[in-house]
């Protein structure tokens, strides 16, 4: 995440990219948990937890359109999106729960 250097001489500030370089950490982390673990899962093995790149490069660089459409925004994925289901469930866990 790039938080080698801080990028400011100033406390406030760098306390400000510290606090949220660790909440961004801890969301790709649930992310990584939620939707990389299961058997629908898009990555080439099975493991008992996922590393911040891992969870970047399969559920971050997805390719999907951005559709704005009767005052709503949709994504739209292709239809052989081998991430969509893992996508899909982590949205679902993170909206309705």
């Amino acid at each position: 995440m790039d938080l080698e250097r801080l990028p400011s001489g100033k406390f406030d500030s760098n306390d400000l990219v510290l606090n949220l370089g660790a909440l961004t950490y801890n969301i790709l982390k649930h992310i990584g948990l939620c939707g990389l673990l299961d058997e629908d899962a898009p990555v080439r093995h099975s493991a008992k937890r996922r590393r911040i790149k891992t969870v970047i490069q399969e559920l971050m660089y997805v390719a999907a359109r951005l559709i704005k459409r009767s005052r709503q925004l949709w994504l739209r994925f292709g239809k052989n999106c081998s991430a969509f289901s893992a996508f899909n469930k982590v949205y679902k866990r993170l909206v309705y729960e």
